[in-house]
């Protein structure tokens, strides 16, 4: 099932029955339920009894093998760090290795990207007829983890599509995607839920403080829903006391008590605030930390403009390598440092 705010992008998409496109690109941003909408529309392809607004029946041979991962005529294509979340039915890719720096033994990581063995073993796929005599479908997510080398395998196959084989592309960073695979799909936006309908069904799952939690990610309710059971809480409530602190945050001390979190966590706590002092300073509307208003107003009549600006691009510059192999202390050393030297000049003013 889809999730209730999506109802009317599911009506909306059946104008497509009868002309559906090769490649489908589904966007927006994260945690609003891409994935599951995208997994709604293979299965409603794939189904041998849809209903008359298009969605899977539930009860067919081909949604039973669907809900079980092993329909013959769907393939989905994700990083190895995802197979836990989309299943089995996904090309299998090569495992990297890296070295224990303990004992000098090899270890097993799973890939972040998608790679261009996972698209190369779609030609047989593709290159065969459906086993159930109707459409085969290839879901890739998120789209933006296809390496270099994975993209342009695609953008191939998107170019001269095969007859029968209907392309679900989903991603929340269309700006990460080669512009020529974004031409070769019909692009399909999906909006946020209005605060309403989330707050709705974050209270049905038993999340109490849904307003604040939805501040935080943007009004996303399945991030929201994940923020609220985030084992990391006091570590991002250690940071953002420690931003508030301005000229007095401990750079040192972030650096130390967040090096074994991912990088990309943090740097999205960061980048929020960043966002939210811009907010305070211009409109005095913080988005993400309503509840710090104080703290915001505060830091932002004493941060020095350009260096903001040169500051914000440092963090977007990160951002662009956050899933490459980085060494956390030495990255959140070096931005909590830059933080905090926004504030010299006006702190000596």
């Amino acid at each position: 099932m889809i999730h209730p705010w999506q109802l009317d992008d599911w009506n909306r998409l059946q104008s497509l029955r009868g002309q559906w496109p090769h490649a489908l690109l589904l966007y927006g941003q994260a945690g609003i339920g891409k994935l599951r909408f995208a997994q709604h529309v293979a299965q409603g392809l794939l189904c041998e009894a849809p209903r008359a607004n298009g969605e899977p029946c539930g009860a067919c041979a081909a949604c039973n093998w669907f809900v079980q991962g092993n329909h013959p005529d769907y393939r989905a294509l994700f990083p190895e760090a995802l197979a836990s979340e989309l299943g089995s039915s996904a090309p299998a890719a090569e495992h990297d290795e890296k070295a224990d720096s303990e004992d000098g033994k090899k270890t097993r990581t799973l890939s972040k990207e998608i790679k261009i063995e996972q698209v190369r073993a779609l030609l047989d796929f593709c290159g065969v007829g459906a086993h159930r005599g109707g459409a085969r479908v290839v879901l890739v997510y998120p789209a933006e983890a296809l390496n270099a080398a994975a993209a342009n395998a695609l953008l191939k196959t998107l170019e001269e599509p095969p007859a029968g084989v209907v392309f679900l592309l989903v991603s929340a960073r269309l700006d990460r995607l080669l512009p020529t695979i974004v031409s070769r799909c019909r692009q399909w936006p999906m909006p946020t839920p209005a605060p309403e309908l989330a707050r709705e069904w974050l209270a049905q799952q038993g999340v109490a403080d849904a307003d604040a939690l939805l501040a935080m990610v943007g009004g996303a309710p399945l991030a929201a829903l994940a923020l609220a059971a985030d084992e990391n809480r006091p570590l991002r409530e250690f940071t953002l006391k420690q931003l508030a602190a301005g000229p007095q945050c401990d750079a040192f001390a972030c650096a130390e008590a967040l090096q074994k979190l991912p990088v990309p966590i943090v740097l999205g706590w960061l980048q929020r605030w960043l966002y939210d002092l811009l907010a305070e300073r211009t409109a005095h509307r913080p988005r993400y930390f309503p509840a710090a208003a104080r703290d915001l107003a505060h830091c932002a009549q004493r941060i020095d403009a350009n260096a903001f600006a040169r500051y914000m691009k440092t963090v977007a510059r990160e951002r662009a390598v956050e899933n490459h192999p980085l060494n956390a202390r030495l990255v959140f050393e070096a931005l909590f440092l830059g933080y905090r030297e926004l504030f010299v000049q006006s702190a000596h003013a």
